[in-house]
């Protein structure tokens, strides 16, 4: 019996033991504080997890979208953050665009292409043209007003693989320690285009586009423009650095709270199927395009909803 306890006391420590990283329970909430659930008519909620993400039945979304309708579309997004819908057999462009216009209007991406509808990106991925959106972002936070959220189709799917994965950015701060969200709650970062976009383009290019897109500035902690939910708002490729910090200080916080959108539990993955639709929460979500699929060829259509200035 002694043997053995010394033998555990003499145990190095694990080489994660990191003071963000433990086990066990975690506070993973659905719902702002204080907000109730909405009782849905119109749709069936099947969730992903308990508290985020969820696929939407009972939907036809070639046919118009009426009142009711819309408003439980847009609470279910409020409450589950990221929704799925399978099987919309003849879901076009105009149907898009009008599942868009539940939210909004729509905000063009300067640096993606286009298809031959206005407002609408289309994302083709081949032999040819690797993917290359597998990295945890936020879309659009290089902008003044970032896009409220999105609504991609799966148009071609790869036999296997080519999934995408969302992080709950409010579980993210949610679970922070208190002295961590005391440090950043009132902190404020760039946000900017040219580390990734810009890294094919040449000097000239890049010009002509910082013309018409400077460097913004977000908090590091937002609260959602609709619940007031408070959520983690810095992205890997697009955050450049946090106001009034050292380049040291810079780099162990920003690791830190990059490093957020990686933990499963607040995590979901959505396997496309043809004839499949994403709608997701840009402001309290970030994503990541797993390509696991080359040279598989991998066809989506993607509208980004027009953003507010975020608080």
């Amino acid at each position: 019996m002694h043997a053995v306890v010394t033998a555990a006391v003499d145990r190095p420590a694990p080489v994660l033991d990191k003071p963000l990283m433990h086990y066990g329970r975690r506070v993973l909430d659905r719902l702002a504080p204080e907000a109730e659930p909405f009782a849905y008519r119109q749709v069936e909620i099947s969730p992903l997890t308990p508290h985020f993400g969820a696929e939407l039945g009972g939907v036809d979304l070639t046919r118009p979208i009426g009142a009711e309708l819309a408003e439980e579309l847009r609470q279910a997004l409020l409450e589950w953050k990221v929704i799925f819908f399978r099987g919309q057999t003849g879901f076009d462009a105009d149907h898009q665009l009008a599942l868009s216009r539940v939210w909004g209007g729509v905000e063009a991406n300067p640096f993606f292409p286009k298809t031959g509808t206005a407002g609408i990106s289309r994302l083709a991925k081949d032999a040819k043209a690797a993917g290359n959106k597998n990295i945890w972002h936020s879309d659009h936070s290089f902008m003044a007003n970032p896009s409220l959220g999105a609504v991609l189709r799966a148009v071609e799917v790869p036999a296997a693989g080519g999934d995408t994965m969302w992080a709950d950015m409010a579980a993210a701060y949610d679970n922070l320690p208190a002295g961590l969200k005391e440090r950043i709650g009132s902190l404020v970062a760039v946000h900017d285009w040219e580390a990734s976009w810009g890294a094919l383009m040449n000097d000239e290019q890049k010009a002509a586009f910082r013309a018409d897109w400077p460097q913004v500035e977000h908090p590091v902690v937002v609260r959602h423009p609709r619940s007031g939910r408070k959520t983690l708002y810095v992205n890997e490729p697009f955050t450049r650095y946090i106001k009034g910090l050292s380049e040291a200080e810079n780099r162990e916080l920003l690791d830190i709270l990059v490093l957020q959108a990686r933990i499963p539990e607040f995590q979901i993955r959505f396997r496309w199927e043809p004839d499949s639709i994403a709608v997701w929460d840009n402001i309290a979500t970030q994503h990541y395009a797993v390509n696991d699929y080359f040279p598989q060829r991998r066809v989506m259509e993607r509208i980004a909803i027009a953003g507010v200035p975020l608080s």
